[in-house]
């Protein structure tokens, strides 16, 4: 049996990529990303004589790393909020959604879309973001998505799909709204 020091340091070597590049996908800023990582494996140390053999470990990761990233964005949501107060801010909404688009991933040129597009996968629920996430970037297929949302594949079938729909929907409007100005 390893020693869990080992046991750790191997799952890291093999999932601390994937765990950046997920938790870039949901927060779309690097040093965020960078954060939630580092939270990601403090939680996997601490828990890891805890890890049940139900699931894989890349399952167990994946759910602590999306787990984490909505735990993030709830706490930054909330700071910003209490910051909004002491400066009475008109329009809370408008200042909530003007994140730092910064992916590593996307090309100078194409920075300006793809903050469109990211800025409408953010309005999408946490069960179609996540989904939809998993299944368009992660290239991840519906039944490890069941496995790690803890749903069944039609649920994970139809998270996706509306979530699709809605990016449509939203896609088509603001592209709309540009072209009108």
């Amino acid at each position: 049996m390893m020693d869990n020091q080992n046991h750790f340091e191997k799952l890291y070597r093999e999932f601390h990529v994937l765990v950046f590049n997920v938790a870039l996908n949901y927060l779309q800023n690097t040093e965020d990303a960078e954060e939630v990582t580092q939270d990601v494996f403090v939680k996997v140390y601490n828990s890891l004589e805890n890890f049940n053999q139900k699931s894989s470990h890349k399952t167990w990761i994946y759910r602590i790393t999306i787990n984490q990233c909505l735990d993030y964005l709830k706490h930054k949501n909330s700071q910003k909020r209490v910051f909004i107060f002491g400066k009475k801010s008109q329009n809370e909404q408008e200042y909530l959604n003007t994140s730092t688009f910064e992916h590593p991933g996307i090309l100078m040129e194409h920075k300006e879309e793809a903050a469109i597009l990211f800025n409408v996968i953010n309005t999408l629920t946490e069960n179609q973001k996540t989904a939809f996430l998993l299944s368009k970037l992660d290239g991840l297929s519906n039944p490890e998505i069941s496995e790690i949302m803890q749903l069944s594949i039609s649920s994970v079938e139809s998270l996706v799909f509306r979530a699709k729909s809605a990016l449509k929907d939203k896609l088509a409007e603001k592209f709309n709204h540009y072209r009108k100005k």
